[in-house]
């Protein structure tokens, strides 16, 4: 069995490849009864929305902690994820009281957020009560995503999820390369190839995408670079570059004094960016484009040294929320409208943000995410912040909206919104 020790699929955040399996197989064997469930719950919510059923969790969970079962923590530690911080302190601001709930001082991701009546209990990131869509069933799936969204006439990458390797090759063999191979669910990147050409790789990166699904999907390869929009509500929040960790040559030192040299950068050695390594992907990054660590970039040559954007392959990330061109954050919420949940992270590739996608060739939405890492937006490697978390609570607690976008920094913000008209909500 594969442990959380080390995957160079997986990146810096490696998982069990056992259990994601297992969990992803499952998720398909209870999906007809998922269904039946979520109209039963659509009905049922509605009897119950918000008053007695979440009012009794908290008090709940401190007989369980009384009784030595769990844990009940007041801020957060260092075993939180960087959103759940950024949501913790923007509560905090609003005068909302947030804790967290640990049973056997495992994380769950469970919290409750009370402010004077009103209790909210959530796992990961809160939703508004009642607003539970049949788009968190799949939203996640990125081969259901991509059908719904193809008949809905969202740009996406031609190609289809696959449960054998002869199904895969078949896809392979009617789309054009470059092609990409990904797990059907997942996040980060994880065991994800890109650049395949030709036979070999192709089933050399289905066998490392089947370690962690059942399915797998085969995809064109989209051109130009990862972006992530951000919706909360019926607005585009944020919209961030997600850049491959990369140096730019100068004519005079080798790729690895270039790295040497990035590497020093004081935003690197922080808790939201991290050096460039320089590994075996590196090394297999550089010989694609026929160079080595010793090499001697020309004066402006970009030279990538991994093909995830995470930041902790050294990936970066810039805010573009005022460049993104008005069609473009169109495509953004029409995506809201398909997927009908109002806390959406969405990731697309394009060339050039500051042009219509309709005038892009091979560009389109990869895949979307039901718990958006919204830390992506407050701290951004180049840019302005987005105030993310914030706007999230405006939407949880709209009587204490006081800015759904301002900055962290800032109390004002020129960014152009768009929202989705009254008759398509």
């Amino acid at each position: 069995m594969q442990t959380k020790t080390t995957c160079p699929d997986c990146g810096p955040v490696p998982i069990n490849h056992t259990v994601e399996w297992i969990s992803a197989l499952f998720d398909w064997l209870l999906s007809p009864f998922s269904s039946v469930a979520d109209a039963l719950w659509r009905k049922i919510v509605p009897l119950f929305s918000g008053v007695h059923g979440e009012k009794m969790m908290p008090p709940f969970f401190r007989a369980l902690a009384f009784l030595g079962l769990g844990k009940i923590l007041s801020d957060p530690d260092e075993k939180d994820l960087m959103r759940i911080k950024c949501v913790w302190k923007e509560a905090k601001k609003r005068g909302i009281q947030m804790w967290e709930f640990r049973p056997f001082n495992i994380r769950k991701d469970l919290f409750v957020a009370q402010h004077k009546d009103e209790v909210r209990v959530f796992d990961g990131l809160p939703r508004p009560r009642g607003a539970y869509s049949k788009g968190l069933l799949w939203m996640d799936d990125k081969g259901i995503m991509k059908r719904k969204f193809e008949a809905a006439g969202i740009p996406v990458a031609r190609g289809g999820a696959c449960f054998t390797k002869s199904r895969a090759l078949e896809i392979f063999q009617s789309i054009s390369p470059p092609v990409v191979v990904k797990p059907h669910t997942g996040s980060r990147s994880r065991h994800t190839t890109t650049h395949i050409i030709n036979r070999d790789g192709l089933v050399r990166a289905f066998s490392i995408a089947k370690q962690l699904s059942p399915w797998v999907v085969v995809e064109e390869e989209l051109d130009g670079m990862v972006f992530r929009g951000t919706i909360v509500g019926n607005a585009v929040v944020g919209v961030i570059r997600r850049e491959l960790p990369r140096v730019i040559g100068d004519g005079r030192r080798t790729v690895h004094e270039l790295v040497k040299e990035e590497n020093k950068n004081p935003l690197r050695h922080g808790p939201t960016f991290h050096e460039i390594p320089i590994n075996d992907e590196a090394e297999t990054e550089l010989a694609r484009q026929g160079l080595t660590r010793r090499s001697i970039p020309a004066q402006g040559q970009s030279v990538t040294l991994n093909q995830k954007v995470g930041r902790g392959s050294g990936g970066t990330t810039t805010d573009v929320t005022n460049r993104a061109h008005l069609e473009n954050i169109s495509l953004l919420l029409e995506v809201r409208k398909v997927v009908g949940d109002p806390l959406i992270g969405v990731d697309f590739v394009m060339n050039d943000i500051e042009k219509s996608w309709k005038n892009q060739k091979r560009c389109g939405v990869i895949e979307c995410n039901s718990l958006p890492f919204l830390d992506l937006h407050h701290y951004p490697f180049l840019g302005r912040p987005r105030n993310a978390a914030g706007a999230l609570w405006d939407m949880i607690f709209p009587d204490l909206s006081f800015s759904t976008t301002q900055s962290p920094k800032s109390s004002r913000n020129s960014s152009r919104r768009a929202s989705i008209p009254r008759s398509s909500k």
